[in-house]
């Protein structure tokens, strides 16, 4: 079983189209594959949540949300103005760890890597290390990507976690000067691999056209038989 989890420069950066794209490819390629959302927050009657938005795209049925808080905020905030305790990441990594055996089990982060997702400041690094997931980073495209992307993959580092690498996960339909910049700058700062662009409007197609754009956008090493050998950490 490989696991996998998303992760972001920030929020809004379009971490769960990635992870519908990567769900989406491996589910084609024959991959048995369950994904799960640590914190939905910000949520409100009728709204399309991140898991909803995974399903609709991908297909993929084995869907897990491990929380939800009503406010859109850092999930321990959410939980500390609820006066509630939030849900451990050690809790949270043993329901991981009892889902059933897939090759391929997405795990999706809110916000970035080091927002908390308990009320005892554990993040999703910490999940990561916990569930022995690589990490993918999500960054957007343009002006900040690459200092926000540096110091987020640094801490990877700094952690000995392991890196996939990175993927932009909204690319702009009029990409600026600096957005193809991050073309070639990225890889560099990361000091890990490129491994697709996604744009910014995915969210809006239909699953036959998502998957299509999956394909383009990410194809190898994400795609096909990538999600198929064996677990490879990549250390950046």
């Amino acid at each position: 079983m490989r696991r996998l989890a998303i992760t972001g420069t920030g929020t809004e950066v379009g971490k769960t189209i990635v992870t519908a794209a990567i769900a989406a490819l491996a589910l084609e390629a024959g991959n048995r594959v369950a994904v799960v959302k640590a914190a939905q927050t910000g949520i409100g009657p009728g709204d399309e949540s991140d898991i909803d938005t995974i399903a609709r795209l991908s297909g993929v049925a084995d869907l897990h949300e491990l929380v939800r808080y009503p406010e859109p905020l850092a999930p321990a905030t959410a939980a500390r103005r609820a006066e509630i305790r939030t849900t451990s990441v050690p809790e949270m990594a043993r329901r991981i760890r009892a889902l059933p055996e897939r090759d391929l089990v997405l795990v999706e982060g809110s916000g970035g890597l080091l927002v908390r997702l308990d009320s005892d400041g554990a993040t999703i690094a910490d999940l990561a290390d916990a569930i022995d997931a690589d990490l993918l980073v999500v960054a957007p495209a343009g002006l900040g990507t690459l200092n926000a992307t540096a110091l987020t993959c640094l801490e990877i580092r700094r952690r000995s976690l392991s890196c996939a690498g990175v993927v932009i996960g909204s690319w702009p339909a009029t990409p600026d000067l600096a957005a193809r910049c991050n073309l070639d700058d990225l890889p560099d700062y990361a000091g890990t691999p490129l491994l697709g662009v996604l744009g910014e409007a995915l969210g809006g197609l239909d699953s036959l056209a998502f998957l299509s754009a999956a394909r383009f956008g990410l194809g190898p090493p994400l795609g096909g038989n990538w999600l198929l050998r064996d677990k490879v950490r990549d250390s950046i």
